[in-house]
This record gives structure tokens, C-alpha cells and sequence, in this order.
């Protein structure tokens, strides 16, 4: 179904970004970070808010709004035909655009405007935030033990450093590598370079994950617009999603299998691709040990071998996988929701060419994005292709 959904009607494509730098204190409520986003988005896809259709807003832990897609578009002065939120914890940016790619497919929308974004730094307490966390965990068996986001974490890395025989040092590499790539986009949270053993020395959060194993909270926010037709080449095409969610709490998980492998197997198949066909990656990293569950299931590494792999530069912009090239959760920072589709945001610039000094040398054509939501359990996966929109002499650059 889903194939013949993607093959026989219109394509989806993203035809407007906007990304906010991230930061600890932006200035402004979650509402006007979504705002600025949203018309960023717009200017980029050359439209006004009257001219969108649909209006799809992620949750924000700084708002008490039930209907955070309606309240946007009233602020932006848009009058959608429809209008909705979205919460599936991290997963909630690339959830919300699978939703608008399937709208477009179906015919049942023209114009999309997807909008995640808070000042979750800057508007609530440290604590507020991390105990509003710590409620994906089940509400007998986990919350009421004292556990928070990032102790289920530090049980899902001490598990799997003893079932790979590893140690700390070897997820730090991934820490490492997202740090290097944040140093050079400017609106990053973070801009100073780390080692492996700042990484060591870094507090201990949960054992065995330190500060910098973690990533930051933010304030900050991410937008794009979707369309059934493109006029011009910098339109970047949809040809793939996958969607899985096979538990919710850690005490309920298998962890040999979290969802991430079906989730990608749908995106790729539908797209009518393997992991060998991309050539520019974008994966959700709310901590190393995210990093490497994902990595390796998806396929992209070996069990085992991810941080090893970034020890080896796989993953940097000159590697065999460039990952994250803004700096990921790690470094770019993490506002929620804004934090995963901040990775597409990267993604949609590197296949348009227009990443300036990040820019990779040989252009990209495909891009995987992969987002989890919870601890490991909502699942989305997106492959874009910028080559359907791409002139002549565009082509020559793309593989």
C-alpha cells in the first residue's frame, strides 16, 4: 500500500526550511521561536501563511496549550483547512513530517507547514524540565523509583558495554565527532572542541553516561514546508517513511530489536534504496549510547563498532557516512522537538548545496533521517532525494 500510496500520486516535497540558532536563553517564548522558524520556512519557500493549507505544530513543554497547531497559525495569520499537534517525544519532528508527506501523497493537502520549538532552556527550571521527562517512563514500575531520561539511558549503555565486552571510552568517540561538526555551523550551542578524555572526565550523570554523553537543553526551533509541486531546483524530494513502535517502557523493551531496523527497512524499501545508497545521514543522538543503539541497528555499523567507527573518522564530512553535520542533539542542542528536525534541516541544505563552508565536496543526492521518541520507542525514518529537481548541470554534482 504504502508504495503504491508514493509511486501513483503527487510527490512530497520540501520546499521551505527554517532553523533558529540554539541556545541556553534565546529571549523569546516558545511561541515567537516557532514564529520565526515558520516564517523563515515560508520566506525560504517563497510563500505566505495565508498560502498554507495545514498546520502541524509539535508539543512544547513551556506551553499549557492543548491545541499548539491551531495557536500557531492564529499567530502567524494563517487560516489552514486544518490544523493539529503531534507528540511522540523526540520522534515528534520527522513523525509530523511523515504525517505531511502522507496528506500530500493522498491529495488531501496542498501546502504543509510543519513547526517544532520552545525555550525549554530558558522557560521552566532545570528540575521542571527533567521530572516532565522522566514521565515516558512507566508510571508503577519506573517513575516511582526515582527514574529520570537520562538514567534509562545509563541501563540501556551498561547493558550494552557488558554485551560488547566495552568500556566508556568507546561510545565517547561519538561525542567527539558531533562536537567537531558543530564547530563550525554558527548556530550551534556548542562551538569548542572536545577529546576523548574530556569526554571521560566529564561528571557522571548516570553512570556510565558523563555531561558531555549527554546533550544539552536548548532553547530553539525548526520548521519546513512540504508541497504537492515544486517551481525551481532547490525542492528536495520525499521518496521514503517508515514508522514502528514495538513498546514504550524500558521494563517492557527487548532491546535486541527496538524498532529502528523496521523503520528504516520501510523508508529504504519504499524509497527503492539501501544503506549504501545514501550519501549523507542524519541520526537522532539525545545521548552516545542513542547513537550507537541506532547506528547499529539501522545497519549503518556493525554491533558494536560505532563508536570505533567514529574513532576512524566513518562518520565525519570527508567519511565513508557523513552524520550530523551540524553537530547533532550533542552539540547543535536539543529544544525538543526542534532538536531531531534540526538533523533534516542539515540534510535538505547539504542536497541543495548551500552549506557554505560545511558544504560536503561532493554534493549529496539521497539523505536518511532516523528519530526515536521515548527511551528507544517511537520510531521514524525519512529518505530524502534531491535528484528529480536538480538542473543538468546540477546533476553532474549529485551521485
Amino acid at each position: 500500500m504504502r508504495d503504491s500510496l508514493i509511486r501513483n500520486n503527487p510527490s512530497a516535497v520540501v520546499t521551505g526550511v527554517g532553523l533558529t540558532p540554539f541556545s541556553r536563553n534565546a529571549g523569546r517564548s516558545a511561541l515567537e521561536l516557532q514564529g520565526e522558524a515558520a516564517l523563515q520556512a515560508l520566506d525560504d519557500a517563497g510563500i505566505r501563511a495565508r498560502d498554507v493549507d495545514t498546520v502541524i505544530a509539535g508539543y512544547a513543554t513551556t506551553v499549557n496549550h492543548i491545541m499548539p497547531g491551531n495557536l500557531l497559525a492564529e499567530y502567524l495569520g494563517a487560516t489552514p483547512e486544518r490544523a493539529f499537534g503531534m507528540n511522540v517525544g523526540g520522534a515528534t519532528g520527522l513523525a509530523m513530517v511523515a504525517e505531511a508527506a502522507r496528506l500530500v501523497w493522498s491529495g488531501s493537502a496542498d501546502t504543509v507547514l510543519v513547526v517544532g520549538g520552545e525555550n525549554r532552556a530558558s522557560g521552566q527550571s532545570r528540575d521542571a524540565a527533567i521530572a516532565t521527562l522522566a514521565q515516558v517512563g512507566h508510571a508503577t514500575h519506573e517513575v516511582a523509583l526515582g527514574a529520570n531520561i537520562p538514567a534509562y539511558y545509563a541501563l540501556l549503555a551498561s547493558e550494552y558495554l557488558h554485551r560488547y565486552s566495552l568500556k566508556r571510552e568507546d561510545l565517547a568517540p561519538l561525542a567527539v565527532q558531533m562536537r567537531e561538526h558543530a564547530r563550525t555551523h554558527p548556530g550551534a550551542q556548542f562551538h569548542k572542541s572536545i577529546t576523548v578524555d574530556d569526554v571521560l572526565n566529564a561528571p557522571l550523570i548516570a553512570e556510565p553516561l558523563g555531561l558531555l554523553d549527554c546533550c544539552p537543553i536548548s532553547d530553539g526551533s525548526a520548521a519546513f514546508v512540504l508541497s504537492r509541486r515544486s517551481e525551481g531546483t532547490r525542492s528536495v524530494e520525499i521518496t521514503g517513511i517508515g514508522e514502528t513502535n514495538l513498546h514504550q517502557h524500558v521494563s517492557e523493551a527487548d532491546f535486541s530489536s527496538v524498532g529502528a531496523r523496521q523503520s528504516a527497512e520501510q523508508a529504504l524499501n519504499q524509497a527503492g534504496a539501501v544503506v549504501t545508497d545514501i550519501d549523507i545521514f542524519g541520526i537522532y543522538d539525545s545521548f552516545t549510547i542513542t547513537l550507537a543503539i541506532l547506528l547499529e541497528e539501522i545497519g549503518i555499523a556493525q554491533p558494536g563498532t560505532a563508536g570505533g567507527m567514529a574513532r576512524d573518522g566513518a562518520f565525519a564530512a570527508t567519511g565513508k557516512y557523513p552524520l550530523n553535520l551540524h553537530g547533532g542533539l550533542l552539540s547543535y542542542g536539543h529544544p525538543g522537538v526542534a532538536g531531531g528536525m534540526a538533523h533534516m534541516a542539515e540534510l535538505v541544505i547539504q542536497i541543495r548545496g548551500e552549506a557554505g563552508s560545511r558544504q560536503l565536496v561532493e554534493r549529496p543526492r539521497r539523505g536518511f533521517l532516523h528519530a526515536d521518541g521515548g527511551v528507544l520507542s517511537a520510531h521514524v525514518s525519512i529518505v530524502l532525494d534531491g535528484g528529480a529537481y536538480a538542473t543538468p548541470s546540477t546533476a553532474e554534482g549529485l551521485k
